[in-house]
């Protein structure tokens, strides 16, 4: 009878201590809605592929438990799934364990931040708080907590559209040349000596003028007379003296094409005269070349003498104390220079086009990679790389290009092969290595694609581009703002956008011309960001009218949540 009475004390006492340890859990699940959240942002937010979020949580006095234990896990809730955020443990003043304490008597301010990889199924969700509480071997788990709504991706609308750049060609259809040759006198002579004639200069111009003439692709542009007299006389004397060598050289000239019966001999505005009475230049382009003892003196003396007077006796006084400027400089300026100015004119576009579709060996490379620049059609534009690729297949840009091809195809692994042949053959290249950073880019590898960028600086705007991309991957948005630069581009609008320049975006995109419906689309966002109901529902009707599959995307897009439930957001979406 007395072990009897022991048991049922012993089970009086322990169940006393279970209702205790369930009363506390009781009240703290009970009083839980006194617990104050706030969440940053309001409306949760997709960043660099990531959800971040941030809790400031409230605990008021005389709330938690000194013997309880709680832990809190926030919750991402959204249609098909849902995701959880590391969990943060809480414990009374007398538990003994290593979790943050919160104070009976005065509560506690906790600051919570975590992180989630972005699922695009969060655009719609909710955010909530789950809770267990335990004393002892007793737990019990809390009703959850709604927080927030999320989540807002914008971020994650930036098109991942790289831009390739070209292995340019460097195919001129005209290309200039110029035939240069001297007629030399005598000192104070414009006489044309028989001599001269002779000279190999002036018999290799007479050649080129039967070349030319034999030409069909050259056509004269006209030729240039210039008359010289050398620096060592009277100005006036010097002035009617390569005058009258003018006179001479021009009508030599003209006899010399007449002669070889050239067509354009006869036309006055084919030639121009020009008349030097001093060439001091000359002088100077000489004695710098020469092999004059004490160059530099001279020159230096005669630069400082402006009257041509005083130069004249100076240039005198050097000839007679220096025979070697009497003897090698001063005779070659006693001359008149013709310059025949020829224009080569190559293939036309037709007979490239031609040529690259049914002989491309005909052509060189330059008119081949020009050949491919003639058609918009890709496939075609591929064929002619191809062929290039056999003919040059040392030439790099050959390579490149129908890589680039191949990319805006979409084979973006047929794309690389090529742009890793082009590195081979050019390493260091910043035109391939920007290509080889598009394909990383495609592929997800962001990281590898900015390394690649990196070593492509400089080689042109397509670079800044891209790197603007990456860094609206990395939620860099005023960096990305920077790359883009003056770009009326969507990315460029979006960035701003994420920048929280609102202007500047709605600016970018008034002046994008293009048919592009997520122009629109991102008006409508400023719309919702700015308060602009009109801007959001006047764009939103465009853009879904040009892209329909945008009205699902706009139904679940959280910028628009204030227009949810309005009629005319409903009517557009729907």
């Amino acid at each position: 009878m007395k072990r009897s009475k022991v048991i049922s004390l012993a089970s009086l006492l322990l169940s006393v201590v279970v209702l205790s340890s369930c009363a506390g859990l009781s009240k703290m699940k009970k009083e839980a809605s006194n617990i104050k959240y706030q969440v940053t942002p309001e409306v949760l937010e997709a960043h660099a592929d990531m959800v971040d979020v941030k809790i400031t949580v409230n605990i008021p006095a005389n709330y938690f438990n000194k013997n309880v234990t709680l832990v809190a896990t926030p919750v991402l809730k959204y249609d098909g799934g849902e995701k959880a955020f590391a969990p943060k443990t809480l414990q009374g003043e007398k538990v003994q364990g290593n979790a943050m304490v919160v104070p009976y008597e005065t509560g506690k301010t906790i600051t919570y931040k975590g992180s989630i990889d972005y699922d695009k199924a969060m655009r719609i969700s909710e955010l909530e708080v789950r809770m267990t509480a335990s004393k002892g071997e007793k737990s019990l788990n809390f009703d959850p907590v709604k927080i927030a709504d999320g989540v807002k991706a914008t971020a994650t609308l930036v098109q991942n559209n790289p831009a390739n750049i070209i292995g340019k060609d460097a195919f001129q259809r005209i290309i200039a040349e110029t035939k240069e040759a001297d007629l030399h006198y005598l000192i104070n002579s414009s006489q044309v000596r028989w001599s001269e004639m002779k000279t190999e200069d002036i018999k290799a111009l007479g050649e080129y003028f039967k070349t030319v003439e034999a030409d069909a692709n050259k056509e004269y542009k006209g030729i240039e007379v210039s008359a010289y007299a050398s620096p060592d006389g009277a100005e006036d004397f010097n002035e009617k003296l390569a005058g009258k060598r003018e006179v001479s050289s021009s009508k030599y000239v003209k006899k010399s094409m007449k002669k070889a019966k050239l067509s354009n001999y006869a036309s006055e505005d084919f030639f121009k005269s020009k008349v030097t009475p001093e060439d001091w230049d000359g002088f100077k382009k000489l004695m710098q070349a020469s092999n004059i003892r004490d160059k530099e003196l001279i020159l230096r003396v005669l630069s400082m003498y402006t009257d041509p007077e005083v130069r004249e006796k100076e240039i005198k006084n050097i000839s007679a104390a220096f025979s070697e400027v009497k003897k090698e400089i001063l005779p070659k300026l006693r001359r008149a220079k013709f310059m025949v100015n020829v224009d080569n004119i190559g293939k036309s576009d037709d007979q490239i086009k031609d040529l690259a579709k049914n002989n491309p060996a005909e052509l060189n490379v330059e008119e081949l990679l020009y050949a491919a620049t003639l058609t918009k059609v890709a496939s075609e534009k591929l064929a002619i790389y191809e062929t290039a690729k056999k003919q040059f297949a040392k030439d790099w840009r050959s390579h490149n290009d129908a890589g680039m091809v191949l990319f805006g195809m979409g084979k973006v692994d047929e794309a690389k092969a090529n742009f890793d042949k082009a590195d081979q053959l050019s390493a260091n290249n910043p035109v391939v290595k920007n290509n080889l950073g598009a394909v990383e880019l495609v592929k997800g590898n962001t990281a590898d694609a900015e390394v690649l960028f990196g070593a492509a600086t400089g080689a042109g705007s397509e670079v800044n581009y891209n790197l603007g991309i990456v860094a609206v991957k990395k939620a860099q948005y005023d960096l990305a703002a920077q790359q883009f630069g003056e770009c009326n581009c969507v990315n460029s609008a979006l960035a701003n956008i994420l920048a929280g320049k609102y202007t500047v975006a709605l600016e970018k995109l008034n002046k994008n011309t293009s048919d592009n419906a997520m122009v629109d689309y991102l008006k409508a966002i400023v719309g919702a960001r700015t308060n602009n109901e009109n801007l959001i529902f006047s764009n939103l009707k465009s853009a879904t009218a040009k892209d329909a599959s945008l009205k699902a995307t706009a139904k679940s897009d959280m910028e628009f949540a204030k227009v949810f439930e309005d009629a005319k957001f409903k009517a557009i979406v729907e």
